[in-house]
């Protein structure tokens, strides 16, 4: 039985645990909090920062194969343990690329990889140098994930809002859809394409608020999409589960926001709307078995749980039971104790082939589900 590493102990840690319970696994999450919601579900949880490069090593040691729930982990440490041998997904070296907002649209540069057009700034002075570039959006090369780190920069006014520090700069785009591909990419270069999903999102919040599969696309752009995804994750060069966010602006073009390196939000509907899910294609990936099949078994929206505004501490949730007596209605709680505003506290999948139903399911969902604290 394999010795499987999570760094990260989040809700996708979670839901990749829920998926493993499938395998001939053996379960390792490392995570600084013990209360993390990854940590009641596994078979070993070791206390420790995935940031600090002794801690990521010592627990690479323990495991056959190791893989991530978030971005912001040692690469250093990871770079020596693929060096000594360990499966590492993704590769590092891919890691090292997309965890950085600078390194990834220099990486789309150089491969030709079609993107919005972009400034780099180390710091709040050259972000006022640039004026001629606005309308753009500044986003922290580091550090940033959930909306964090993004800030839309219309005129010179809003320079203050800017990012001290080293970031690139993002020439609006005019968009139409918002789009994310998931990729599943084996060791031996088998590849598997989930169908792409529309995201509509937060632009308070900068978060997704929901989003519906299959996405209604026209052909030509659709296409488009596939290609640009494909092209992305083969100069990766890496095995793993790889989202691609893609924008298709007003003109009919094309071009790549972020990547993902990890199961990701725009995929949880895989849990109940597709054959294999992005959580259990990933443990087919590591553990070496067969792909899954990606299809769709019904199409499918998300909304995503959310903490309520004003509310800071333990979490109730408002309107569960009245969402769980809804029809091909799954609910997901995260299992954090702890709510505040903005935070996603779990999300909610709906199957129906009625895209009248699923809209309509979603906004009443929004309405009914709150996540608030005790009076």
């Amino acid at each position: 039985m394999k010795k499987a590493g999570i760094l990260g102990g989040g809700q996708l840690g979670r839901m990749l645990l829920q998926a493993a319970a499938n395998y001939p696994v053996e379960t390792y999450v490392m995570e600084n909090d013990p209360n993390c919601p990854s940590a009641h579900l596994c078979h070993h949880f070791i206390t420790g920062n995935i940031t600090n490069f002794d801690d990521v090593y010592a627990f690479g040691k323990q495991v056959d194969v190791l893989t991530i729930e978030i971005e912001s982990v040692n690469v250093e440490a990871l770079e020596k343990l693929e060096a000594e041998g360990l499966a590492i997904y993704p590769r590092p070296s891919a890691l090292r690329i997309i965890r950085d907002k600078i390194e990834q649209k220099n990486f789309y540069q150089s491969n030709s990889i079609p993107t919005s057009a972009f400034m780099i700034t180390e710091n709040l002075d050259a972000l006022k140098e640039l004026s001629h570039f606005l309308p753009a959006v500044h986003k922290l090369a580091k550090g940033g994930y959930d909306g964090k780190g993004v800030q839309m920069i219309r005129s010179k006014d809003d320079f203050h809002k800017g990012f001290d520090a080293p970031a690139v700069l993002e020439k609006k785009v005019f968009i139409q859809k918002e789009i994310a591909l998931i990729i599943a990419i084996a060791e031996n270069g088998e590849r598997a394409i989930y169908p792409p999903v529309d995201m509509v999102f937060d632009q308070q919040l900068h978060l997704l608020s929901h989003q519906l599969c299959p996405a209604e696309l026209a052909e030509k752009i659709f296409w488009k999409a596939e290609a640009i995804a494909l092209r992305v994750v083969k100069e990766l060069k890496s095995p793993g589960i790889f989202a691609i966010e893609l924008f298709a602006d007003i003109d009919g073009n094309v071009l790549v926001n972020e990547i993902a390196p990890r199961v990701h939000n725009s995929g949880h509907h895989t849990i109940e709307a597709a054959f294999s899910s992005q959580f259990d294609m990933l443990w087919r990936i590591m553990l070496q078995y067969p792909l899954g099949n990606t299809d769709s078994i019904q199409s499918s929206a998300i909304v995503n749980i959310i903490g309520e505004e004003g509310h800071n501490g333990d979490a109730v949730y408002q309107g569960l039971k009245e969402v769980l007596a809804m029809d091909n209605v799954f609910v997901h709680i995260y299992g954090k104790k702890q709510t505040k505003p903005g935070r996603k506290m779990g999300h909610v999948t709906i199957l129906s082939n009625e895209k009248q139903e699923l809209l309509h399911k979603a906004n009443q969902i929004k309405h009914l589900l709150k996540v608030v604290t005790a009076e």
